[in-house]
Parts: C-alpha cells; structure tokens; sequence
C-alpha cells in the first residue's frame, strides 16, 4: 500500500531562540540539541526547529503550519519573508531508496526516515537563502568594478567598504555555523540504510555542488575586495603624500615671508 508524506520546510528568521521555543511548547522532544529542536505528534507529524531560522513540519495542513509559526513568532530572532521548499516521502513496499524530482522514495517511513530528509531539506533552504546572499553582494561588487573600468576611481568609500566587507565576513561565518553538510546526523553512524538515505538526499539536493559554488562566490568577493583595499589604502597615501607637500609649501612661504619682512 503506498503512502506519502509531504515535507514542508521553511526558513522564517535569521534565527530561532531554541531554548525559548523548548520552554513554550512544554513537550518532550525526541532530538534535542544546541542547534536544534526534534518533536514527534501523532499520525506522522513532525516539527524540526532549526537555530539558524529554519523550521520544517511533515504531514502538516497550510493552516496548521501557519498556526505553528505565529505561535513561535516571539522566538523569531529578525524575522523575514519565507523562504520555502516542498518534498514527499512515498512509501512503496519493496523499493529500494529512489528519488525523483520533488520526492524519495522507501519501502518504510518512520520517525528517523522522517528526520534525516527533515535534516537535509532544511540545509537545502538553508543553502537556497545563502545562495541569494552571496549573489547579491556578488551584484554589488560588480557595481564598484563597472565604475572603476568606466571612471577609473572606486565609487565607494572607506566607511562603506568596511560595511560591506563586515556584511561578506558575516554570511562566511553563517554558513561555517549552520551548514553541516560535512556533518553526518548521529543517527546514521551505526544504521546502513540511514546513512545510504542520507548520502543519497545530500547528492539529490546537490548540497556538496552548491555550497562549492557559494564558497567559490565569496572568494570572488574576497579577492575584489582585496584590490579594493589596496586601491583605498593607495588613494589615502595619496592624500596624506598631499597634505605633507601641502604643509611644506606653508612653511617655505612663512619662512620667505619672514624673511622678507
């Protein structure tokens, strides 16, 4: 008899205050950690509460998963518009672990099924947000070097190139937090059929490939920013070369004077 499961994972904040939402929801959960929050209810439902502002529900209703997330809406640390990815978990008897486009499927479903695809959705939206992140900066970057190859002078400031490059130091250290691709769940370690499920989820959502390409952006960024630097730093030497030949010029004119005088 086939059954399905339908995952919903959906990134809500930039974090979660875990141990506020353990205190509100006054309910055991089955998977409790500083990163994250595991909770079992019945007839397959599952909440998986993640500290770097995901949350993923399974078998849950539109309305049940809005209710979800307005109850936790004071534990939302800089909430923002969602970011949302759907899958299935079909249950086919005698099948081997397959994937298709937005779905798994296994010969059984249970509560550790359910997670580790709860787990590796959730670093796929995760991975969605960061994407867009380190695009946008990547935008920004080319901005500044469209105005240099057009003007020849860096059309950014001093003060606004170390908020920039704060912002770029902040998404690398976001992603070293919270992504845990090279990671694998406790769960897996002495389970075959786990740690294959997981291997194979991590390779459908291509999880190793795209955060290559995010760390190969930021290095991108890394690098623009570097001659950045040198261009501010040669550009302020500048300056101060001035300001001496500058002074220089008034002492020589004050000492003509004087002489003169």
């Amino acid at each position: 008899m086939e059954k399905t499961v339908k995952l919903s994972a959906i990134r809500v904040a930039t974090q979660l205050d875990l141990k506020g939402i353990k205190t509100f929801l006054e309910l055991k959960p089955l998977a409790d950690s500083s990163s994250e929050l595991f909770y079992g209810f019945r007839e397959d439902k599952y909440q998986y509460y993640f500290n770097y502002g995901v949350i993923v529900f399974s078998s849950h209703s539109e309305e049940e998963i809005t209710v979800a997330v307005k109850a936790v809406q004071a534990y939302l640390k800089n909430p923002e518009p969602w970011l949302r990815d759907d899958h299935e978990i079909s249950v086919v008897e005698g099948a081997p672990i397959d994937f298709d486009f937005d779905q798994l499927i296994v010969d059984h479903v249970d509560s550790k099924i359910i997670r580790i695809a709860m787990f590796n959705l959730a670093q796929s939206v995760a991975l969605d947000h960061y994407h867009k992140k380190s695009e946008d900066l990547l935008v920004e970057i080319r901005g500044f070097t469209n105005d240099l190859e057009t003007t020849g002078k860096l059309s950014i400031n001093r003060k606004n190139m170390l908020k920039f490059i704060g912002r770029a130091l902040n998404t690398q250290n976001d992603i070293a937090d919270n992504i845990y691709i090279f990671d694998a769940p406790e769960l897996v370690w002495d389970d075959e059929y786990l740690d294959s499920l997981h291997k194979g989820l991590m390779k459908h959502f291509d999880l190793r490939v795209r955060f290559s390409e995010i760390e190969y952006t930021l290095r991108i960024i890394e690098d623009n920013l570097s001659v950045f630097r040198e261009i501010s730093h040669q550009r302020e030497s500048n300056l101060l070369e001035w300001i001496i030949i500058v002074l220089i010029l008034v002492e020589v004119f004050d000492l003509l004077i004087s002489k003169l005088l």
